[in-house]
């Protein structure tokens, strides 16, 4: 039970003061909250929660969701899950992490967001929860005396607004009057096109204390990319998820939208959310990635390994859906296999140059569509299975992988069937999770296959 002092400074029934971030109260400025959202990620990356007066919120009360929010799919619709009385809709509590407690500056009240933990009444983690599932693996990383480091990069398309889903999605218009064209990497003047948006992601994001390391033009046509800092998972993966609340709403305030899906766009790249990656010691804070000779360590080669090795069993978590498939094709800016190399984008495991004590390695097969908290646990947890069980690299590429034969999985349910015949890496998730996900994925599936498709139409109607 926690009761206010003031509308900024909780304290508890055990005398415990919980003070708000400071970019939450340098952003309220002595005004009043009005609202509180209390959200939570289900299992697709929705956010979902309750709005309140920030009176009731500031109460401290238990508050509740029901456990079947988290058994539905990208339409909504439910998934048979295989969880005793599931049907009950068992409560679930929400625990606030106050640390996560940030400005919403879009809306028109003084409106604070706090991301939740799930709980069960008796106070157990809810096993099925994106962010318990990456607080899981990363407790085994503690329990070893290590702490996971992780940086994202967020690519995302700006588009024209597209009402009717069977129309083909098109690139924005910029400030110059044209329609943005794509082979524009890096441009200076294509990011400038698209000013007033960005300008309002920063503002937004410094209102939220969310911090931006770059921002450039990627190769698509309105495609942008934001790096972020490094940091812990769990944080990061709080960033990403409001991130990509904060750039749909600064997209929604210039008539046009914000996409996060892996290929939006037949005739353009795909949106990666590459993931760099490394491990350092708890207790001196150096990289083990790096050895006393400032060479690569056994620890180093082994997590490569370990994510060489099992990531093609965790494919349907990085690419989540039939269009995640359509970005991992040859020749099209992302990986079509799990090799490694130094400073090769064309694998689908990296290593970055940089100095010995920043070695790093980037996965660059998770796509920009995946629950940001599910792909960071999956990617770790091969990693940490790798460190722990030994497994060896196999010997680095230095030409281009994609003329090498593709490893990953073509579709979703081809990568269902490799998640369901690992047990330790589904034991490491959480069995209940990899029910509940696998549950989900093939509704999905099933979802899709009801849906008729213009190259159907085009192509079948007058010819078959």
């Amino acid at each position: 039970m926690v009761k206010p002092t003031s509308p900024y400074s909780l304290v508890s029934e055990n005398g415990q003061s919980i003070d708000l971030p400071d970019a939450l109260l340098q952003w309220l400025d002595n005004r009043k909250v009005e609202e509180v959202e209390c959200v939570v990620s289900d299992i697709v990356g929705i956010g979902r929660g309750k709005t309140m007066p920030a009176r009731k919120f500031f109460r401290a009360q238990r508050m509740f969701l029901p456990s079947s929010i988290f058994y539905q799919t990208i339409t909504g619709n439910y998934a048979e899950v295989d969880i005793k009385n599931a049907w009950t809709e068992s409560d679930l509590v929400l625990v606030p992490d106050y640390a996560t407690a940030r400005a919403v500056p879009w809306t028109s009240d003084v409106t604070m967001q706090v991301i939740h933990d799930l709980e069960t009444q008796d106070e157990q983690p809810v096993g099925f929860a994106p962010r318990n599932v990456l607080k899981r693996v990363i407790k085994l990383y503690h329990d070893k005396g290590w702490k996971p480091v992780v940086a994202p990069e967020l690519e995302f398309y700006l588009t024209k607004r597209n009402i009717n889903p069977d129309d083909p999605i098109t690139p924005p218009v910029g400030r110059s009057g044209r329609r943005g064209v794509s082979r524009q990497a890096y441009s200076i003047s294509g990011v400038d096109e698209y000013e007033k948006i960005v300008d309002d992601i920063y503002d937004f994001a410094e209102a939220q204390g969310l911090e931006i390391d770059t921002l450039m033009q990627e190769g698509g046509a309105g495609q942008l990319e934001i790096n972020l800092n490094h940091g812990d998972p769990v944080d990061l993966a709080d960033q990403v998820f409001l991130f990509k609340r904060t750039i749909r709403e600064a997209a929604l305030r210039h008539d046009c939208y914000a996409t996060f899906m892996a290929k939006p766009m037949e005739d353009q790249p795909g949106s990666a959310m590459h993931l760099h990656q490394s491990v350092v010691d708890m207790h001196t804070d150096e990289n083990i990635f790096n050895n006393q000779n400032n060479q690569p360590s056994d620890h180093f080669y082994h997590f490569i390994g370990g994510q060489q090795t099992l990531l093609h069993s965790a494919i349907c978590i990085l690419a989540p859906y039939v269009n995640s498939y359509r970005r991992l094709v040859r020749d099209a800016s992302a990986p079509i296999n799990l090799e490694w190399g130094t400073d090769n984008r064309s694998t689908g495991i990296r290593v970055p140059v940089s100095a010995p004590q920043a070695r790093r390695v980037e996965n660059r097969v998770v796509g920009m569509d995946a629950n940001p908290y599910l792909a960071m646990a999956a990617c770790l947890a091969c990693g940490y299975m790798g460190m722990t069980d030994g497994i060896k690299a196999r010997e680095p590429v230095d030409t281009e992988a994609y003329n090498l034969p593709r490893s990953l999985p073509v579709g979703v349910l081809e990568a269902l069937d490799l998640y369901e015949q690992n047990e330790p890496l589904k034991d490491i998730l959480g069995q209940t999770f990899s029910s509940v996900y696998s549950a989900i994925k093939q509704e999905e599936y099933k979802e899709y296959l009801r849906v008729i498709s213009p190259w159907e139409r085009e192509h079948l109607l007058l010819n078959v």
